[in-house]
């Protein structure tokens, strides 16, 4: 079960800062060339995420004009896939490229900076974080683990997920073994599946194995590139579980904090910068991916039953509002999130929903 930072992780925390800070001398930077490793949670090469994490290591590479050198390892290279968030925390690298939400056994908290059930848009989920008062909160979480973390990414729109057999109620959800993350994996539960986590590299073998029954992972985009229509015959949408979730760059603080203003923003501006050009890449080849996963491949994407889909956003109002009783920082990010989502949700209608409903037809 997921817990709060505790003593422990506290004391820990601030352990690995002072060890941090020990680690970049000021002659090292002095002399005005550093080598930084950036770990990520993604294959190597692999579209999208794993690619966009190689153009945040480029960008800083090039703005700070060879000062500050990035080095990227894919996931294996250097740590496994979800080590990525202790590895950056110890200092075995200063950098990591993630989602959020593969950390919610450290604060259950953590997902609300990469998508919650029931939550936000890709649109949304950045305006929070970088103008509604989400990065100030995850600043302060983050800071006791000695972390600092920025938006670096989007994957956008999601399958629902690919499934073995054929769904056609609530009750087909009963007992599968279904590969999702995060505080989605909880509502899953609650419908009477079980989850697993796994990062995107072993998710097709556990599907080819049979150690999954189905499997949650991207896009039509991503999802391609896995090959999963090669093993699961069925595909289903909406997106009901993650309509936009945010990747980040994360950074060990003692680290960050020892550089000087104009690298810091180097930083900081090339996760911005990813941000936004991994969201419009996604929506590209998304489509692009859809056609062929259709025309090419015989895929048949399927609507989720309206009594799972009703199912699901009750019992993630649930799931959501108790990350709140964790502490006071939780509290204070759920009713943040919550506050804006309202906001959002007002508008909606107005703008982004009516027009899609209009052109829809």
């Amino acid at each position: 079960m997921a817990q709060t930072v505790g003593r422990r992780d506290v004391l820990k925390g601030a352990a690995v800062t002072a060890a941090g800070a020990a680690a970049f001398p000021a002659p090292a930077i002095a002399e005005g060339r550093m080598k930084w490793r950036l770990v990520t949670c993604w294959p190597k090469n692999f579209p999208g995420l794993g690619v966009g994490a190689q153009r945040i290591a480029d960008r800083i590479t090039t703005m700070s004009d060879g000062k500050l050198e990035v080095k990227l390892y894919a996931a294996g290279e250097l740590v496994p896939a979800f080590e990525v968030f202790d590895a950056v925390r110890e200092g075995t690298a200063e950098m990591g490229h993630d989602s959020p939400y593969y950390w919610s056994s450290k604060n259950k908290s953590i997902p609300f900076f990469a998508s919650v059930p029931g939550g936000l848009t890709a649109q949304e989920q950045i305006a929070w974080i970088m103008h509604g008062g989400g990065q100030e909160l995850w600043d302060e979480l983050y800071g006791e683990f000695g972390l600092k973390a920025f938006p670096a990414g989007n994957a956008g729109q999601q399958f629902f997920g690919w499934y073995r057999d054929e769904i056609k109620s609530l009750q087909d959800l009963q007992g599968l073994k279904i590969r999702m993350a995060g505080l989605q994996a909880e509502v899953l539960n609650r419908l009477g599946a079980t989850t697993v986590n796994l990062p995107g590299g072993e998710v097709m073998a556990a599907l080819q194995s049979g150690v999954i029954d189905a499997a949650e992972w991207g896009g039509s985009w991503m999802d391609l590139a896995f090959g999963f229509y090669k093993v699961a015959k069925f595909c289903y949408g909406p997106n009901i579980h993650e309509p936009g979730t945010a990747n980040s760059l994360v950074v060990n603080k003692a680290a960050y904090d020892a550089l000087p203003a104009s690298l810091q923003m180097i930083i900081q501006e090339a996760a911005v910068a990813e941000m936004t050009n991994m969201l419009s890449e996604f929506v590209v080849m998304n489509g692009r991916s859809l056609k062929s996963l259709v025309e090419d491949h015989g895929v048949t994407i399927g609507r989720l039953p309206d009594d799972i889909q009703k199912k699901w956003f009750t019992v993630s109002e649930e799931v959501v509002a108790e990350t709140a009783a964790e502490g006071d920082i939780n509290r204070r990010i759920y009713e943040s999130w919550k506050s804006f989502r309202q906001q959002a949700r007002a508008l909606a209608p107005l703008s982004e929903l009516g027009f899609m409903e209009g052109r829809r037809g």
